[in-house]
């Protein structure tokens, strides 16, 4: 059994360091910081809900100052939530808000982990959250990653009651105190113990804060101060936790720095009560395991003659120091204090190592050649490159001198992220209960290099990565992306049949394997709609790439939703996705090509429209798929002539929570509804708004919202939004997704007509979702109905509705 332990800690550990390895570059500040962590044995496992809901600070004073492996659990990746920087949702948002973790960790430090839960969007009780998340489900895995991560001390953001604030914080505290409990139970989640061992953490404490208008923080509790400031990093642990935490940008998380005396507060939840220090009571030196002095005496020599100009000088003491570590009997730290040894090394001898591609894709199962470089930078050592995993070497490397080679590479299957592979549920991402925890891919492409140093032997991975030098940004590595053989992109993935219309969608095939010509690719028929062709006969004698028309129609008028799939061997063709931002590593995905069909009858006297975007949405491309022009407007350059050719105006979400020109644009949209022109206002949250009022006349914005997508809807049928041009009822809100409306108004002036009411269960009917009235000769909408989510998922009864209100009322 300890052998099985062993293998699976230097198997998580390893690939750890090699997806956040960055060539070997290590300054001897850093390096000294290393070799003091090589003293510390103890770890902290930060445990919360969302990316963004971690202690940044706390995470950085943890692994850098104190010097603990620190970790934090994330259940969620965040796909339910907004987007500041970008039109992207559900899982496109989880993927950034991913890397953004790990890009967050990589300026503090510490770890990252993530459960197999789906963040379907906000939820107001932990029941609910529950529902959803299987709780069961989430308590294995939650049980999981702390058996193998084995942390001293658990620390939750949240408590699991309404100070949380929503169901997914109080869950993920529900979630913490019963994982800490399970985890020292042998009988709870029996197989996992054929790899891992139970697990008492020392105690569980809550991280209280003082925010959001509660302060949870007592004099009472437990008191740190985590303001210190690094000398051998250069900056306070406030400054490095700004920059951690600015990573957080497509949730607009930019943070100040801060300096000097910086409080946390603990409650004690469970264990062990702490009086003074949250390690209280637990021995983090080498006294932990037996036999170990002479690794600690070790370590205070390497320590004291440090040589900050000349590292190297180090290295013999390392690899006596890395030989007696392999002695011990606990395979954990045995694992753990190797790496971080090897890791010491490799900086001390300055020793780089890439593996770049010439192109960013490369198809599955072909082979392709990978760019190898390595460089040992310090003088008075002999390193000599042995071999890589793709190549004998032997070769001795000259100080300061860069060994240049190159060699082909496959990779036998396509680089999806491992949680993506499977269709997922409303709650839950469907994945192997081994991958559970990892950030990203666990197996990845990697090269492996192996050194000789001074005789003795050393092993480098390195992530194999697609390198670019950009005009602007300079160099750039992404994680070289393998691909299907065959792919397929559909025009749209949105189709919708307005009064029984014929529509056509192109689909663009991409061919990966050159040495593929020719596909037979099936479309599997429906009873509910006429797909033509049935099947398409792909020749690539002459392109890489081929278009191709299918036509689809509702076979009757009450045909019923469809989903088109194209299939290649029986198999689902799959898209390539990319999503590209500066602030993080190009990410490439491969959803499913799917068209999901809809017969939606529409009067719609709308023909354009200008759409003045906000923080990001796709409800602009959303309208031209029922036939009206949309343009994108510059509110730099807005003018009362420009908005009068439109039909009506629409602005996006979170419009006046980012742009500083907000309130001069409102006075000009006002004017243009006096004038006889509609307005139709998207949601805005209450924090840093840019414009004292928003419509004509006042309203304030709550926190107030109802997130069941399925909420009875009440609304005065009379109303003209609900009669004119069409006539809607109850069945035009079926089929909404993730919530029903967000950030509601509130303290509504009586000018506004407030025709629909809506509530979650056990809660009073809210009219803020929709306001509307006529001023001048013209008309202002303001909706905080979450259309922004409907329109893109193609909800027939939301396009109605919106058709309603961009119409001029009779």
């Amino acid at each position: 059994m300890f052998r099985k332990i062993s293998l699976l800690f230097l198997f998580l550990i390893s690939l750890h360091y090699v997806a956040r390895s960055q060539h070997g570059n290590m300054s001897t500040g850093e390096i000294m910081i290393k070799l003091e962590k090589l003293n510390t044995l103890g770890s902290v496992l930060y445990f919360a809900a969302h990316p963004d809901d971690e202690n940044t600070r706390l995470i950085a004073w943890l692994a850098q100052e104190r010097k603990y492996r620190t970790g934090y659990l994330s259940l969620t990746r965040g796909d339910g939530g907004q987007n500041l920087i970008g039109t992207e949702q559900g899982i496109d948002l989880g993927l950034i808000r991913t890397q953004e973790l790990l890009a967050a960790r990589s300026i503090d430090k510490g770890e990252q982990f993530f459960s197999s839960a789906y963040d379907f969007g906000f939820s107001k009780t932990h029941q609910e959250t529950f529902d959803f998340w299987d709780k069961e489900t989430a308590l294995r895995e939650a049980v999981w990653i702390i058996r193998k991560f084995r942390p001293d001390i658990i620390i939750t953001r949240f408590p699991p009651d309404k100070r949380g604030g929503h169901g997914h914080h109080q869950a993920s505290a529900i979630l913490a105190h019963e994982a800490y409990l399970a985890a020292a139970d042998p009988t709870q989640f029996p197989k996992q113990l054929a790899t891992v061992s139970v697990w008492k953490a020392k105690r569980l404490l809550w991280n209280t804060a003082n925010f959001g208008g509660m302060n949870n923080t007592s004099e009472d509790q437990l008191k740190v101060d985590i303001g210190a400031y690094s000398p051998l990093l250069g900056d306070s642990y406030g400054e490095i936790a700004a920059r951690s935490r600015s990573q957080h940008k497509s949730q607009g998380f930019g943070a100040a720095t801060t300096r000097g005396t910086s409080i946390e507060y603990f409650d004690f939840v469970a264990g062990d009560k702490p009086q003074k220090d949250l390690m209280e009571g637990i021995e983090t030196s080498w006294s932990r395991i037996p036999n170990t002095a002479d690794i600690q005496v070790q370590i205070n020599n390497i320590i004291k003659g440090f040589d900050y100009l000349n590292p190297e000088k180090s290295i013999p003491a390392l690899f006596v120091l890395r030989e007696q570590v392999l002695t011990i009997d606990e395979p954990y730290w045995k694992t753990l204090k190797t790496q971080e040894i090897e890791d010491i090394i490799t900086a001390c001898a300055g020793i780089w190592v890439d593996a770049t591609t010439a192109s960013s894709q490369y198809s599955i199962n072909k082979s392709f050649d990978v760019s190898l470089e390595a460089i040992a930078r310090r003088p008075g050592i002999k390193v000599k490159l042995i071999k890589t995993s793709l190549a004998e070497v032997n070769q001795a490397l000259a100080t300061n001198n860069t060994w240049n080679s190159s060699a082909p590479y496959t990779w036998h299957r396509n680089t999806q992220p491992y949680w993506l592979e499977k269709a997922h549920s409303l709650g839950k991402f469907d994945v192997e209960p081994k991958d559970i925890g990892f950030p990203t891919n666990p197996t990845p492409p990697i090269v492996t290099f192996t050194f000789d140093i001074d005789g003795k032997l050393l092993q480098r991975s390195q992530a194999i990565q697609y390198k670019v030098v950009d005009p602007v940004r300079g160099e750039i590595h992404s994680p070289v992306a393998i691909t299907p053989v065959l792919t397929a992109e559909a025009s749209s993935s949105i189709v919708l049949s307005t009064n029984g219309e014929e529509k056509v969608v192109n689909i663009t095939f991409t061919r990966h394997d050159k040495d593929s010509n020719n596909f037979k690719v099936d479309i599997p028929q429906s009873d509910e709609w006429n797909i033509v062709p049935q099947h398409l006969n792909l020749d690539f004698a002459e392109s890489n790439t081929i278009t191709k028309q299918i036509r689809v129609k509702p076979s009757s008028a009450n045909s019923a939703h469809t989903t088109i799939k194209l299939l290649w061997n029986n198999v689902a063709l799959k898209s390539i996705k990319t999503i590209d931002y500066d602030h993080i590593p190009r990410i490439t995905w491969f959803p499913t090509t799917v068209i999901n069909c809809e017969r939606l009858a529409l009067v719609n006297p709308v023909k354009s429209i200008g759409y003045i975007a906000g923080a990001g949405d796709l409800v602009s491309k959303s309208l031209n798929e029922i036939g009206i022009a949309t343009t994108n407007l510059n509110g730099q350059t807005l003018s009362a002539p420009l908005l009068q050719q439109y039909d009506a105006i629409v602005v996006g979400v979170r419009y006046f929570n980012i742009n500083p020109q907000a309130a001069a644009i409102q006075k000009l949209l006002m004017e243009y509804v006096a004038q006889g022109g509609v307005v139709l206002m998207q949601y805005n949250v209450n924090t840093k708004l840019m414009a004292e009022q928003l419509g004509p006349y006042p309203f304030a914005i709550s926190r107030d919202r109802v997130t069941e997508e399925d909420a009875i809807v009440q609304f005065e049928a009379k109303d003209i939004a609900f009669s004119y041009p069409n006539k809607i009822t109850a069945i035009d809100f079926d089929g909404w997704v993730q919530e029903r409306g967000l950030y509601f108004a509130d303290d509504i002036d009586r000018n506004y007509r407030t025709p629909l009411s809506i509530h979650d269960r056990d809660e009073q009917p809210n009219k803020g979702s929709l306001l509307i009235t006529n001023y001048g000769k013209g008309k202002f909408v303001y909706t905080s109905l979450a259309f922004f989510r409907q329109l893109p998922a193609g909800v027939p009864g939301a396009y109605r509705l919106f058709v309603n209100l961009l119409t001029k009322e009779k």
